[in-house]
């Protein structure tokens, strides 16, 4: 269900308070973007965009309210590039070139509101190239705005340590972090008697890891080669207490960030 009762939801707005958001100085228009795909037997498939637009949300009604930045949020696109997660079933996935259209097409149409700048926040791993390709080509093609491109679980390199109680590796797909995040806001939705992940070990120091860390070396990631289940990384840790952690640090880090690009 599209959210529509935040204070800071565009799809609960009518047109003309919309523009006057837009029209503020320093507005913020944050594009949450996840994706459709398995993530093991114990987590839905809409994970990533459940995870993004709550960290979206919250930090744009947070400094909305306690700084007065005008920003509004998009309702979140879903779709995102996941061919490695196809083999599995419950994935539906988009190429790069036809992301990067709707991306484009999203920011030309909404920036004619008058925004001052477009986030793109992303919530899925397998996006990472994509935005960052996207924000380069919505900025030539948007000279008038600044635009910026983010996925919001690196921003845990901030804080993250003071929580995480797995190796390197437990918090990759379905791992440590996604299914306590998930326990916190909708446990309803967590199968906690088929929890089950494979931990993430690379054959290269350089390669990726976890979500917390990337690693310099682009590798080709074979999801059924790597996990029975789908899912990678440390369950036996959650918790929905550490989830709630978890997204209070990502709210905070993101406010902050959505303060200083109003300023």
């Amino acid at each position: 269900m599209v959210n529509t009762t935040s204070p800071v939801a565009w799809a609960g707005k009518p047109y003309h308070e919309i523009r006057e958001v837009a029209e503020q100085d320093g507005s913020v228009l944050v594009v949450p973007i996840g994706a459709l795909e398995q993530h093991g037997h114990h987590l839905p498939t809409g994970t990533d965009t459940i995870l993004v637009e709550a960290v979206a949300t919250r930090a744009a009604e947070y400094v909305a309210e306690a700084d007065d930045v005008p920003v509004l949020t998009t309702p979140p696109l879903w779709l995102g590039h996941s061919p490695h997660h196809l083999p599995f079933g419950g994935t539906v996935s988009a190429d790069f070139e036809t992301l990067h259209d709707v991306l484009s097409q999203i920011a030309d149409s909404a920036l004619g509101n008058d925004f001052d700048t477009i986030l793109f926040l992303n919530g899925h791993g397998g996006n990472r190239p994509l935005i960052a390709a996207a924000t380069g080509r919505v900025g030539a093609e948007q000279p008038d705005t600044e635009v910026l491109g983010l996925t919001y679980f690196e921003l845990g390199t901030y804080f993250m340590d003071e929580i995480r109680e797995s190796d390197l590796g437990g918090m990759a797909h379905g791992g440590e972090l996604e299914t306590s995040m998930m326990l916190h806001l909708t446990p309803e939705l967590v199968d906690e008697e088929l929890m089950a992940a494979t931990q993430w070990e690379t054959e290269y120091e350089q390669a990726p890891s976890d979500l917390l860390g990337p690693g310099p070396l682009n590798v080709t990631l074979d999801v059924e080669e790597w996990s029975e289940s789908g899912a990678m990384g440390d369950v036996s840790r959650v918790s929905a207490e550490k989830g709630e952690r978890m997204l209070e640090g990502f709210v905070d880090e993101l406010a902050a960030l959505l303060v200083a690009i109003s300023e």
